[in-house]
Formats: C-alpha cells, structure tokens, sequence
C-alpha cells in the first residue's frame, strides 16, 4: 500500500505539474478564450489636411455588424427571420447571411463592414425586438431581444471632395489600410493602435451582463497637413479637364504646380480620375466603354486595367520625352558653363547635320529663323541653336549637369510609386554626338513630370535644387505638432545670376515667342512650350506640354502641363504652343490672385481689368455718369433717373465693359443667345458679343508682334441662352506658334 501510494502520489504530482506549471500559459489562454468574448475596437483613422485645414480625408464613427453562429444555434433563434432582417437593412444577400449562420462552430462572422450610423440604429432596433423583420414596429408587450447579433464600434474613411486630388490622396482597403497615394505612404502615422472590449460569457457563449467587462482604449492615429491647396487644386483640374475633353487626349493629361522657394505641391492632377469614396466604380466614360459588352473573365481583366488606369498617378508614375520644356535646362547649363552669353548668336537656316547622323534635324520652321542672338533663339525654341549648344557644352559636362539637376535618381517625393527616367548609360553617352545632340532639345530620353518640373524650377529659383514634398506637417490627436518639413535645398545647380538670366530669357518667351498664348493680363510670365514625338511610336503620336512661373522677376510658383496624344482632327494645330499654353493662361489667371500674388496691370490692361458695377437705380443720369467713371455707358429711354439698369449693380465686369441704363424704358426679358466667336479678332468677338447684349472679357495673348491674335475659345458655348449683361470670356491666342 505505501508503494502504490508513492506510485499514485508521483503520477498526480507530474501530471498536476504539467498542467498547472507547464502547461499554465495555454491552459489559461483557453479558459480566457472560452469565458469571455474579445472584439476589436478600430483606431480612428488620422484626419489629412489642405494647407488652409480644409478636410481632404476623415474618419467618421461607424458601426461593424457581425453574428455568433455558435450562439444562433445553442439559443434556437430563427436564423431565416434574422437573415430577413438583417438582409433588409443591411442590403446584404439573405443567402450569405443564411451561409454565415451554418459556421456553427464560430463566435465571429461579419455581416457588414462600417455600416452608417443610420443603419446601425436599424439594426440595434431589431435586435432588440422593436422593429420585425419586415421593418414593422412591435408592441413592447412582445419585444424579444435575439441572440447571437452584435455591433461594435469602428470607423469609415470619408473623402468631402470626392474626385478632388484623388491620385495624391489615395484611398483605403476594407480593412482600413492604406492602398494607394498618401493614405499609403503615410499609413504607419495614419492608423494609429486599435482598443478591444472584452466581456464575460457562459457556457453556452451568451454574453454575461454586468458579470465582466474591461474595455482598453482605442489609440487614434496622428494627422497630415498638406502642402496641397484645394482651392488651385480645383482650378489645375477644371482647366486640365476642359483640355482633355477639348483635344480628344487619347492618353490623358497631367499637370503640377509647385511653391519653387520650397519644394511644396500646391497641386497635381491626372486624367482620367476616380471618386475616392467608390474607388472600385469606373469614373471616366472612356474606360467606361472598354468595359461594354464583357463578361465573366473578360470582364474582370478588363475592369482591372481601367481601376488602375484611374488610379495612377501620370505626375510620377509615369516618364515621358519631355521635348523644348527641356531646353530651359540646357539653356542654364550653357549660361553657367560660360558657353553663351546675352551676345552670343546663332545662325539658323532650317535644319542642322550632327556627326554619326545620316539626316538633318530640323527646326520647327523649315526655312530657318537666320541670324539670331540667345534670347531670339530661346523665343523661337530654335532646335539647330539648341542642338549648337549642347555640342559645345560637351558630352561629359552634359551629363555631369544631368546629375546635378536630380534627374537620374528619384525626387525624394514623399508619395508612393516615383519612378526614374530613362537615359542612356554615362559610358554610352559620352561616345556618342549623336545622344548629345538629342538630349540638347529634349528628345530619345524619357523623365517623370515631377523630376523635371523640379529641376526647372531650380533653374528660376536662384539655382537651388529641393525635394518636392506633400507633407508640411504631422499632427498628434491632440492637434500637436510631431514633425515640421525641412526645406533646406539638397545643392545649388546653377548661380542666381545665371538663375536671373534665365527668367529673363523665359520671359521673352511667352511676351514675344512660342509661348505667347500663355500670356496672363497682369502678370508677367515666364515660361517654355513643348511638342516630344514619342520615339518609335508607330502612330505618331506626340506629348504637348508648357510650364509657366510667375512672377518672372520674382518666382514663387510653376506649373508644368502635359497631354499625351492629343487628337489630330480638332482643328487646332498640334503643339505645346496652341494646345497647352492657352489652358495654363486661364488656369494661373485664377491661381495668381488666389494665392495673394497680385496683378500689376499696365494703363492699357488696367481699362480691362475686372471690376465691380456700381447699382445706379433711383439716380439722376448724371448721377449715374459720375458713379459709373470708366465705364461705356448707353442710355435707353427719355426719363430724368436710372430706373434700372444691365449689368444689375454688383455684377463683376472688366472695367471696360458698356453699362446700359434704363430711363423709364422698360428692360427687356428676352434671353440672349450666345454667338460663336471662335476664330475672331479681339474687335469682332467684342462687337458680335455686345451686339447680343453680352459683356466681353478678354484673356491670353492679348498682345504680339505677329498680328495673327484671334479667340481659341469661349467660356460659354454659341447657341445657349442666357440672360442679357452676361459675362463671357474669350481666350485669345496667336495661331502662329508652332512649338
């Protein structure tokens, strides 16, 4: 009997020791698991801002639904009546609902991910027995609470301006991490750490009340203010959108503009767009129709390719040849290279011939520009005098400059998916005149939109290369400032005198040479067209592009346009010149005095400028004269006062514009239509519209030296009815740029 007690007591002792020494860390893992119930509480997703705090991206308190089949099953609910239920509300599939409920075995099956509040409400009313199945409100008397349905708290990603930078911003996966754009680069400080509730359940799984609950606070994640500007933002995708649309772009466009003293993005558009709130849904028709007529597999590849269409971002993820826009580079690599000066000259007769290639390379205009100083040829973006440039500047130190300007490596952009340009190998390079020659006016080479707008902009800047960003600053959840972004330039590239020389002859560009549709009333401009074959293309399609700073004598932003393969049958020559340039005119003519740069019009332009019409009704006429100073003014009728008046006081008008006053007549009610003015000199717009009862208001190249200045476009269409005094803006633009 000792023996077998000694046997029995050794076996006990071991076999307690493995459960309650050994095994103690799993065993109580398993009795936790099965005596209460854990469910995630999600982080609040960190808010990102404009740099003016409007709100690009939010969350919002949301509610996850989610069943216990296990529980369903032990208290004998009516799974069909709960699928009913749920299915009506919810907008989910009975039979999914009904396929979840089958998971006898498991305590957690999600019904619907982020469920509004509103429906949240919906459902907390039907599990507590106060609504049916049907929706139909139950006597208290027979309120039944069901079993085995549950919500708890999360949180939904909302996007106020929907489509507004949509590229930039990204949007967020069902488990709300970031996918794309700065919800993915920045995901780690955006998320934040995620709470749990955890609570006490019996033996058949049912929620224990009051017996046990401990609830561990949810961390929410810090928040991004941008450099981004909502407001330029909406103007760059207004007017790249009016483009696309206008010249049939069969591969989009893309545009940039950039603070060039810091490196900040005040905005950036890619068409075609999507809407941030539905990513998956195809926003533009073009890809729409590519999608018509599929099915099944088809289909899917199909739909696919047009979602990540829509999603890249073209400003980084894509290269292309840049074309004359990169001639501002070589320009400031000859000035600082001592190469050229203000007096150097170039003689031009059409074409020039390059060793080791059997064609000439042609100028724009075929039969030569002649004798020419630097800033002539950088007006006329004279290829022959570019290419002459490039030559005596040399293989080695071009490409040593390429270096220098960034554009071998990434930018640095603090967003995700920069690509590099595409160059021949330094070795390859320097052996070959041929490349150099190429290289010099911006061909058979390609570079992402933001390497070279960065690199253009150091050209204007005082010669300092910086990291173009999109974050300024990172906030915590209590509003304090965690990081702020250095602007400190990574090199000075070029001198700023040679900088200062550049902007001049920039200048001269868009006052007298291929960029003069990029003119802005006002303003003084400086700016580069650009037309880049794409090299080996079959169909001959072409890149179009411009960049634009301002002010010239001062710069303080740039934008850079790009439009691949705009269409060949709108009429419309096909340049960077005639395409782009009028397109950046409208758009900085918003952006300028938006962001506090104001005009400083000359006599001539300052008649046109815009101004408000003051209300004159109820004065005597030569009341009204006095107050209307710098107006044209024409009367209607014989009575001693204005008793009414078009424009109607407070009406926005340029400056120029004629005001009719009403003496005792009656103003008429009849709409006016609209005339097509297209293709008109400045003088006959003006007359057709004032003949219509319609103000003009004159944009772009409102001066040349070529004469050949007529309207490109107007803001509202010929044959729309509008009412009498109504603004409409021509775009005038010089049909003699080539580039």
């Amino acid at each position: 009997m000792g023996i077998f007690g000694i046997v029995t007591f050794t076996m006990l002792f071991v076999r307690l020791y493995t459960l309650q020494i050994g095994r103690h860390e799993e065993l109580q893992q398993l009795a936790v698991k099965q005596q209460t119930r854990s469910t995630v509480v999600t982080a609040s997703r960190g808010t990102i801002y404009d740099k003016n705090g409007n709100v690009l991206a939010i969350s919002a308190t949301a509610e996850t639904v989610f069943v216990s089949p296990a529980e369903i099953a032990e208290s004998e609910q009516d799974t069909a009546y709960i699928a009913r239920g749920l299915s009506r509300i919810l907008d989910v599939a009975e039979e999914t609902i009904l396929k979840k409920m089958e998971k006898t075995s498991s305590q957690y099956e999600v019904v619907k991910l982020r469920a509004d509040q509103e429906l949240a409400d919906q459902v907390r009313l039907f599990v507590n027995g106060q609504i049916d199945d049907q929706g139909n409100e139950v006597p208290k008397d027979n309120q039944q609470r069901l079993h085995g349905v549950y919500l708890v708290t999360d949180s939904k990603r909302y996007y106020p301006y929907s489509t507004l930078a949509a590229q930039v911003i990204g949007f967020v996966g069902t488990d709300n991490t970031g996918l794309y754009g700065l919800e993915s680069k920045y995901d780690d400080e955006l998320t934040g750490t995620s709470g749990m509730v955890v609570t006490a359940k019996n033996a058949a799984g049912t929620d224990v009340l009051y017996q046990y609950e401990q609830y561990y606070d949810a961390e929410n994640g810090n928040s991004l203010v941008l450099t981004l500007d909502t407001t330029v933002q909406y103007f760059l995708e207004k007017g790249i959108e009016s483009m696309v649309a206008k010249f049939d772009a069969k591969n989009g466009a893309t545009g940039i503009v950039m603070d060039v003293n810091t490196g900040g993005i005040l905005a950036m558009a890619s068409f075609p767009t999507y809407d941030l709130n539905n990513p998956s849904s195809v926003y533009d028709a073009d890809l729409q129709a590519t999608l018509e007529g599929l099915e099944g597999d088809a289909y899917l590849e199909a739909l696919g390719a047009a979602q990540k269409k829509q999603w890249r971002n073209k400003a980084i993820n894509d290269t292309y040849e840049p074309g004359s826009t990169f001639k501002i580079l070589t320009l400031s690599t000859a000035l600082q290279e001592g190469i050229v000066n203000k007096n150097t000259t170039f003689n031009c007769t059409g074409s020039i011939r390059v060793q080791g290639w059997n064609k000439p390379i042609n100028c724009s205009k075929k039969a030569g520009h002649g004798t020419q100083s630097l800033m002539q040829a950088t007006g006329n973006s004279c290829n022959p005098a570019f290419i002459t440039m490039g030559l005596r500047i040399g293989n080695t130190t071009f490409y040593k400059y390429l270096k220098s300007f960034g554009l071998m490596e990434k930018t640095g952009l603090d967003n995700i998916g920069e690509t590099t340009g595409i160059f021949a190998d330094e070795k390859s390079f320097n052996s070959n005149v041929v490349s150099l020659a190429s290289y010099a006016f911006g061909q058979t080479f390609n570079v992402t939109p933001i390497a070279l707008i960065t690199a253009q902009a150091a050209c204007v800047n005082g010669g300092y290369l910086r990291t173009p960003y999109f974050v300024e600053q990172v906030l915590d959840s209590e509003g304090n400032v965690l990081y702020n972004h250095d602007s400190t330039p990574v090199r000075q590239v070029i001198s700023e005198e040679t900088s200062a020389t550049v902007c001049e002859m920039l200048e001269y560009v868009v006052a007298e040479g291929t960029g003069k549709n990029g003119q802005v009333a006002g303003y003084r401009i400086g700016g580069k067209t650009g037309t880049a074959d794409k090299t080996g293309d079959k169909n001959k399609d072409v890149v179009v592009s411009f960049v634009c700073f301002a002010p010239a004598d001062d710069p303080q932003v740039m934008m850079l346009i790009t439009m691949d393969s705009p269409s060949r049958t709108t009429g419309t020559y096909v340049s960077g010149g005639q395409m782009v340039a009028p397109t950046s005119s409208s758009i900085m003519s918003e952006i300028l005095p938006w962001l506090g740069i104001n005009p400083d019009y000359s006599a001539e332009e300052m008649v046109g400028s815009d101004t408000t019409v003051p209300n004159v009704v109820g004065s005597t006429l030569d009341q009204a004269k006095e107050k209307l100073a710098g107006f044209h003014i024409k009367t209607v009728g014989n009575g001693e006062t204005v008793t009414d008046q078009t424009p109607v006081g407070g009406a926005i008008v340029p400056g120029n514009a004629t005001v009719i006053l009403y003496l005792g007549a009656e103003k008429p009610t009849d709409q006016s239509t609209v005339p097509s003015v297209v293709g008109k000199t400045a003088e006959q717009a003006n007359a057709a519209l004032a003949n219509a009862g319609l103000i003009v208001k004159v944009t772009g190249a409102t001066s040349s030296s070529s004469g050949n200045v007529f309207a490109i476009s107007q803001s509202v269409a010929a044959g729309t009815e509008v009412e009498a005094g109504t603004v409409v803006t021509v775009q005038l633009g010089d049909n003699s740029v080539l580039d």
